[in-house]
């Protein structure tokens, strides 16, 4: 690894699944918590979640975010919590002052959204880091989030930990409630096909997701859990390696499979 990319934070590509993942004690949690414990604890966490999608790209730049329950069906247990990490106003003027090829405003309504706060709450309990989260932009085409993920770099190396929060294998219309543990047919051979072409940086492959066959249509019925990826893998260096946690399928249908950059 160069001198350079020995000065950047790593990036993290973290498969979310169910809330409940928040609240409970599971092999999924503790590791998101040993992940935390193995890397440089950052001054800022810029998060990517599945869960923000606007029509422009916007940053959250409240003070205070508000810890947002987007679901249902759960436990009053999981609506009961509250992560009251404080935002950053300053970092999310910095990125839209520094991300010049991209127009991306500021939001003061959003806040923290489960697909940021469950993981995030498990890495750091004290919600002591400062979080900002950045929406994925629904009305552009899978390359421009790639390519706004370029513009991000800088960040690395202000100690800025960038998450992007999803899941590489996630059909909920086909999701085994029987199934705890493992997955389809489809499921396995597409998670098996993503992780190729991650180790080999076949990136333009994985922007190109739709031309991968019947298994990753499958696997990626809709881009918004696809994306957190494309944010990650966009800010690997040459010489950065990659290294897998949670790779595991469950319930069928979703991939917990996380990755680790740097």
């Amino acid at each position: 690894m160069s001198d350079n990319s020995k000065k950047l934070m790593p990036v993290l590509f973290v498969g979310h699944g169910s809330p409940m993942n928040a609240i409970e004690k599971n092999e999924f949690s503790d590791t998101w918590l040993k992940v935390a414990q193995s890397i440089p604890r950052p001054d800022s966490i810029l998060c990517i979640s599945a869960h923000w999608e606007t029509n422009v790209t916007q940053v959250t730049a409240m003070a205070k975010p508000k810890t947002i329950h987007d679901f249902g069906g759960f436990p009053k247990e999981l609506f009961d919590v509250e992560y009251p990490a404080p935002g950053n106003p300053e970092l999310a003027e910095e990125i839209i002052r520094s991300v010049t090829k991209f127009n991306i405003t500021a939001d003061n309504n959003w806040g923290l959204d489960h697909g940021c706060w469950s993981v995030i709450r498990c890495m750091y309990p004290k919600a002591d880091i400062p979080v900002v989260q950045l929406s994925l932009n629904y009305s552009e085409d899978i390359s421009f989030h790639y390519q706004l993920a370029k513009e991000l770099l800088f960040l690395r190396e202000k100690k800025v930990l960038i998450i992007g929060s999803g899941n590489m294998v996630h059909n909920l219309r086909l999701v085994d409630w029987d199934m705890a543990d493992g997955g389809a047919g489809w499921a396995v051979a597409a998670n098996k096909i993503l992780k190729g072409l991650i180790d080999h940086n076949e990136h333009e492959k994985l922007v190109d997701y739709q031309s991968l066959g019947k298994d990753v249509q499958f696997a990626i019925p809709t881009p918004e859990h696809y994306l957190p990826l494309l944010y990650a893998l966009a800010l690997k260096q040459s010489d950065e390696t990659i290294t897998y946690f949670n790779d595991k399928l469950v319930m069928g249908s979703l991939s917990m499979t996380s990755l680790i950059i740097g």
